[in-house]
């Protein structure tokens, strides 16, 4: 099966096109451009790449978040427009998890971080085993702060990842941790487009009519209203 992949959770605007054990292409960018308008294009020229048409497309995969409120929603309505008007599958992944995948390290605990506003990280650890990666620690907002002294504290070797790490740049970190290197930072769709196989391997698809990112936090704009309008909770 082809299966075409979007990731728009950061400032990365990653589309690939694969099948089960090969990439066929991937279009990915980290430039200071809106996801509406790149993420088109890059479509477009992922399946030109491929040498795939859109008959040829399987199933659709898509970054579900944590990460950015507005490349979310862009990403999730973009896969749902393809697969509602394709007829084909959707299957969402938890853009974490996708970051983790990409460090096929046993024995080690790897630690993505994205930008959660105001110091914050979305933060979830996972691990490596014989039967494949297994989250340690679910999904949360810390401080990043907090996120170091977590890390220093546990026994294994830790290996953080994420638009996150760039602000622990200046920071000491402790001995058993280590940031990736740079191109192993963010999200990638080839990951997405794996994990979305393995997904649909299993039997696995989401409803396309009520597929929603995941955000754990309200947005900006939703506290702000709720600050300027309490009546509406009562």
């Amino acid at each position: 099966m082809v299966i075409l992949a979007i990731e728009t959770a950061t400032i990365v605007s990653s589309v690939a096109v694969a099948e089960e054990g090969k990439l066929l292409a991937e279009v990915t960018a980290a430039a200071k451009l809106t996801h509406s308008e790149t993420l088109q294009p890059h479509i477009k020229q992922a399946m030109e790449m491929a040498r795939v048409k859109r008959e040829d497309i399987g199933a659709i995969a898509v970054s579900l978040g944590p990460g950015s409120f507005t490349g979310l929603r862009i990403g999730l309505a973009a896969a749902k427009g393809l697969a509602y008007a394709w007829g084909v599958p959707i299957v969402g992944v938890p853009t974490l998890e996708a970051m983790a995948e990409n460090f096929p390290v046993p024995g080690a605990v790897v630690v993505p971080l994205i930008d959660a506003q105001k110091g914050n990280a979305y933060m979830a650890c996972y691990s490596r085993d014989e039967e494949g990666l297994k989250e340690v620690q679910p999904i949360e907002i810390i401080p990043l702060d907090e996120v170091v002294k977590r890390c220093g504290a546990m026994e294994k070797p830790v290996i953080i990842c994420g638009d996150m790490t760039k602000k622990l740049a200046d920071k000491e970190l402790p001995k058993n941790v280590r940031t990736a290197p740079f191109t192993h930072m963010l999200p990638r769709s080839a990951t997405v487009a794996a994990l979305g196989l393995e997904r649909l391997a299993k039997g696995e698809q989401d409803n396309v009519m009520n597929l929603e990112p995941f955000y754990i936090r309200r947005s900006e704009a939703e506290v702000l209203w709720e600050k300027r309008h309490p009546e509406a909770d009562l």
